[in-house]
């Protein structure tokens, strides 16, 4: 098992792809696989595990199937349409990022064929890599889920137990449009924990030896990020979030490196929405 630095943008510390038993769990982004390809060198996986389909966990399958024909790729039900066919995800991005940058930022996505994917739902065991538990997941996005190694014990939990750059300890729940649910995620947090897990595996980076504090400190995030985003606006929870990440980094090559994983000009959106359609479901509730 090891974790390996693609190197995202050429910025180390980004976006960490894990090689584990004969699969790979989150391969990156297509702009990042020369970087995966030489450290993988003549292995060739049996299959990748996707925790979920944005583009910089995920964005390089497509590329990797057509490499591989003989590679298999699971990934949520809900996310598996998207990986045989990306064209609305790309157009999602698109609003994100801007059309100008989808190029330099993600490179080609290209589609999975539709045989290869393998759609789970949670609950699932794979026979892959000695015996893997899947779990559904959401809250930070609604086809998330959790992959955990039963040899090891570590879990692999792509977004949902958040942002932490090494070394410095400032974890950052990332809160992206267009499908944040935070009570879902907590619920999800909660679920990790029962699996009581020896480690976790961050995309976002890397190894933590201590998987009840991470879990928790990813709650706390949530919680002051949500409570943030609805009493202020985004210009009030960007500047926080930039300060928070300078005060706690520990030069300028990690603050570089937090604010390519977890953007903080994205969060008030996710949030804002979140808690906008929170506040319309209640008021459809009230109006019955």
């Amino acid at each position: 098992m090891r974790a390996i630095d693609v190197h995202f943008l050429g910025i180390e510390r980004v976006i960490c792809s894990w090689q584990v038993g004969d699969v790979l769990v989150d391969p990156g982004p297509a702009s990042s696989l020369p970087t995966l390809l030489d450290a993988l060198g003549d292995w060739r996986p049996r299959a990748l595990l996707l925790t979920h389909i944005h583009l910089d966990h995920a964005g390089g399958a497509g590329l990797l199937a057509r490499r591989w024909p003989e590679l298999e790729v699971y990934v949520h039900e809900r996310g598996a349409p998207h990986v045989i066919d990306p064209s609305k995800l790309l157009a999602s991005a698109g609003r994100l990022y801007g059309e100008d940058n989808m190029k330099r930022l993600w490179g080609e996505i290209a589609p999975v064929p539709a045989e290869r994917v393998h759609a789970l739902s949670g609950g699932e065991t794979l026979p892959l890599a000695g015996g893997v538990r899947v779990a559904y997941t959401p809250g930070h996005a609604s086809h998330h889920v959790a992959y955990l190694h039963e040899e090891s014990g570590r879990a692999f939990v792509g977004d949902v137990a958040g942002v932490r750059i090494p070394p410095s300890d400032l974890v950052i729940a990332p809160t992206p449009p267009p499908d944040v649910d935070v009570e879902a995620w907590e619920r999800s947090l909660d679920l990790i924990a029962e699996w009581r897990p020896t480690a976790l595996g961050l995309t976002h980076f890397g190894g933590i030896d201590d998987p009840g504090a991470q879990l928790e400190a990813t709650r706390t995030s949530l919680r002051d990020l949500a409570g943030l985003a609805r009493g202020s606006n985004a210009d009030v929870m960007e500047n926080a979030v930039r300060g928070a990440i300078e005060r706690e980094a520990d030069g300028p090559a990690t603050v570089q490196a937090y604010e390519a994983a977890v953007p903080p000009s994205h969060l008030y959106m996710g949030l804002e929405r979140y808690w906008r359609k929170r506040a319309e479901r209640e008021a459809a509730a009230e109006s019955r």
